[in-house]
């Protein structure tokens, strides 16, 4: 009889103990949705964006559901378990769902639904990473958040390739050094009164990107016009 009544008060502590988890799992993925949504709609609203986006915090697991079903993908911007390790504030937040909306834009507008911009950004798709980078700045600064922002969760995200000669994405160090002129010409403000500053992810930046920062100012001091050659 006693082992019974062990057996069944060790069930019972086994059980309550599941559902805690569970309850525990479930709570933090709705503190983590609402967060990701208060950041996102900030932004929509902010730009006065009349096309309906959502935001979907998904488990890593799921990566490959959420890409193979268009029913699922199409205009929503899906933040990651995995991404998250990556975003230290709502300024790094904000990049990623202005730059998210800024794609997701893309599929709204034009023929066939955006269907021929699906192409176009298809056809070039390292000139228009560029323009969703620069979008995403723009959507940042209108919403209040520090564009820096962005240039510290790339600086973080994504890794250096060798080359990208034969690649559909630009090469990280570009893609920061454009961003970092952008907000130079347009929001300096934000150089000015840097507060990212003395942050580690932005003083590795500031040391990888020595060389691009240097053809910036030779450009600014012969006021010269046209794109810069980045590595």
């Amino acid at each position: 009889m006693k082992k019974i009544l062990f057996l069944i008060t060790a069930l019972i502590f086994t059980s309550c103990s599941i559902f805690a988890v569970d309850d525990s799992v479930i709570i933090r993925e709705q503190k983590i949705q609402t967060r990701i949504n208060d950041v996102g709609f900030k932004i929509l609203n902010a730009n006065k964006i009349d096309k309906r986006i959502i935001f979907v915090y998904g488990k890593e697991e799921k990566k490959s559901l959420l890409k193979s079903a268009d029913e699922l993908t199409k205009r929503q911007i899906v933040l990651y378990e995995d991404d998250i390790q990556y975003i230290s504030n709502e300024d790094e937040l904000a990049g990623f769902l202005a730059r998210g909306i800024s794609m997701a834009l893309k599929s709204y507008g034009g023929i066939w639904n955006g269907g021929l911009s699906a192409i176009q950004v298809k056809a070039a798709p390292k000139i228009y990473e560029i323009v969703a980078d620069k979008r995403a700045v723009d959507f940042m600064v209108n919403a209040g958040y520090n564009p820096i922002g962005l240039i510290t969760y790339i600086n973080k995200a994504f890794p250096q390739k060798r080359f990208d000669r034969f690649s559909s994405t630009n090469l990280t160090s570009k893609r920061l050094a454009i961003i970092y002129e952008y907000i130079y010409t347009k929001y300096p403000y934000y150089l000015a009164n840097n507060k990212y500053l003395e942050t580690d992810s932005y003083q590795n930046f500031l040391l990888n990107s020595t060389n691009n920062r240097k053809l910036l100012e030779e450009k600014i001091k012969n006021n010269l016009k046209g794109d810069l050659d980045y590595e």
